[in-house]
């Protein structure tokens, strides 16, 4: 396969607190989205660079997830996965998966162990991996 390339802009106005910032991806899913420094560190209602992390990678890895077990010859029904991102003292240093699927045919037990194994082989996993500490978590539904 060719490589994909993808580009998403970051603008940010202003000092650290009273400026603003948006986000932008020529997709269209990302157009002149607003963050600021209360949605990044106070909680605020808007989006900020963690949470976009953490839904890539959450996105990521349920794709990952899903074409694993395709290739073990376990089509799942579905994936979902929560990704849980810790920034702390400014730095980002914990990402957090909870994953459950419906997959026909799989026990408890290999769906853990095929949740490990894909985690291994998702891109955005393999991005984070070497200055993060990530966790899993998985529960066959």
């Amino acid at each position: 396969m060719a490589p994909i390339e993808r580009t998403a802009t970051g603008v940010w106005r202003g000092d650290i607190k009273g400026g603003k910032g948006e986000i932008d991806s020529p997709s269209g899913v990302l157009q002149t989205t607003p963050f600021t420094y209360a949605t990044r560190f106070e909680n605020a209602k808007g989006t900020n660079p963690e949470e976009l992390i953490a839904a890539a990678h959450a996105a990521c890895y349920s794709m990952a997830f899903s074409n694993y077990l395709s290739q073990q010859g376990h089509v799942p029904d579905e994936i979902e996965t929560q990704a849980t991102i810790t920034l702390d003292n400014g730095s980002i240093n914990k990402m957090h998966l909870v994953t459950r699927g419906r997959v026909p045919g799989v026990d408890e037990a290999a769906f853990k162990r095929f949740a490990e194994e894909a985690e291994k082989k998702c891109p955005v996993s393999n991005l984070l991996r070497n200055g993060l500490a990530i966790t899993l978590d998985a529960t066959l539904m």
